[in-house]
């Protein structure tokens, strides 16, 4: 996100995309290989539009290895000490090019997993909270750059099996970052938990023990966050809204500082209904199985 909070991005890469129409039909048939259903998820937000891609690419279209991941003609790998995705996509549903490059540089790496649910089937990790972040889009011809956040996610079953719910948030702070997780799971009852990520490559624990509830969503998704009790949360831009998932950026409270935040909330008990499967297609691309190198 720009410091003007005028341009932001976002880029998530799938092995086994976790809101797939088709991979949890495949799920619900018996056992699925995630590479089946890779995907890149790649949005730029600017002051009057959104650019949104999500495509899901079949298995010889995909190729990985321990420092990089292509799908198709994407290409996500360390170029060094620098995390770059090139991409070159079609947005949902009309098809328009995106295409370009984003180069994340981490302030510090950290080595930090959170075990999400009670089991241990769902980890978190945050691998550079602290970022700086370049965007050079060829196709629009744009150009910004800003702070931002790289993480990983992985699990050994569907989310919507061990979660109802969740709020997250990533605050930006002076010298760090402040990072909120706050899950109603179906096992071990609520987790909430908050770390502060300084800039020095050290996590401490994070006081925020002020509830504070959102509007809810377009869809009825409900929304919450939690501050420092020295001031509230509100929402300042919506980003994201759909029938189970919503991201927006906050103005909020946590460290003893006001600061930025981007803020998810998902409703797993939402994305496992039938009506709500029916519609993730039209924000989706598939490209063909004939698809090779």
């Amino acid at each position: 996100m720009t410091e003007d909070e005028r341009y932001a991005v976002t880029a998530i890469a799938f092995v086994g995309s976790v809101f797939s129409s088709r991979y949890a039909m495949a799920r619900r048939r018996g056992p699925a290989d995630p590479m089946d259903f890779c995907a890149l998820n790649v949005v730029v937000y600017g002051p009057e539009r959104k650019l949104w891609t999500l495509t899901e690419w079949p298995r010889r279209a995909v190729f990985q290895r321990t420092d990089h991941f292509q799908l198709g003609p994407n290409l996500l790998r360390w170029h060094g000490d620098t995390l770059e995705l090139r991409f070159d996509e079609r947005t949902a549903p009309f098809g328009d090019p995106l295409r370009g490059t984003i180069r994340l540089h981490p302030e510090a790496l950290f080595d930090f997993t959170l075990e999400l649910d009670e089991p241990g089937r769902h980890r978190w990790r945050p691998i550079a909270p602290i970022a700086r972040v370049e965007v050079e889009l060829t196709e629009p011809a744009l150009r910004f750059a800003g702070h931002g956040y790289h993480d990983h996610n992985w699990g050994d079953e569907p989310l919507e099996e061990a979660f109802h719910s969740w709020n997250w948030s990533r605050a930006r702070l002076p010298r760090g970052a402040a990072i909120l997780y706050d899950a109603k799971r179906k096992v071990g009852g609520d987790r909430s938990w908050g770390g502060l990520f300084r800039a020095d490559g050290t996590v401490g624990d994070l006081e925020a023990p002020r509830h504070c509830p959102l509007p809810t969503g377009l869809w009825g998704v409900e929304r919450a966050t939690r501050t420092d009790g020295q001031g509230d949360a509100r929402i300042v831009r919506n980003l994201e809204t759909s029938p189970f998932y919503e991201r927006a950026l906050l103005r909020t409270h946590l460290a003893g500082h006001a600061s930025i935040a981007v803020h998810e909330a998902l409703s797993c008990d939402r994305f496992g209904r039938l009506w709500v499967q029916l519609l993730l297609p039209f924000r989706t691309r598939s490209r063909s199985p004939r698809w090779q190198w």
